[in-house]
């Protein structure tokens, strides 16, 4: 067992309803190609800082962020971001990380998206009850 890479797309989310609104063309719609550790024991999305300029989202609030070996950090948090990994979309927030580090897809993204790792394969995918579209628990 390994480490579980995914190429994951991401655009802004800003950007992307100007362009369906026609306001924007499609081909200035801020876009970003990457890949991305999945990290079960991170809890949001991290993208290093450069990806987040190129982006350019916006820093909406401030968190403290804990780290493996118990030092705490206040991280900006960014807002206004789309992701993509395979067949499963949706809109978030990310950690802004150090520029060039490498992105971490955390818990909120895996739940949403309804993905589980596979640690054998070294992939994520679709959870078997929920081949086609995310399955969410509401209790």
């Amino acid at each position: 067992m390994g480490e579980i890479i995914v190429k994951i797309e991401l655009e802004n989310y800003l950007d992307r309803v100007l362009a369906e609104d026609k306001k924007l063309k499609k081909s200035e719609v801020r876009k970003y190609n990457m890949n991305a550790l999945v990290d079960t024991g991170a809890v949001m999305l991290m993208l290093p800082q450069d990806v987040v300029e190129k982006l350019g989202l916006r820093t909406i609030r401030t968190a403290v962020v804990s780290y493996a070996d118990e030092r705490k950090e206040e991280r900006k948090i960014a807002g206004g971001l789309f992701i993509r990994i395979g067949d499963r979309e949706m809109t978030t927030d990310c950690f802004i990380g150090p520029p060039n580090s490498e992105a971490l897809i955390g818990q909120i993204i895996m739940e949403a998206l309804d993905l589980i790792p596979d640690p054998m394969r070294r992939t994520i995918g679709p959870r078997p009850e929920s081949p086609i579209y995310a399955s969410l628990k509401m209790k």
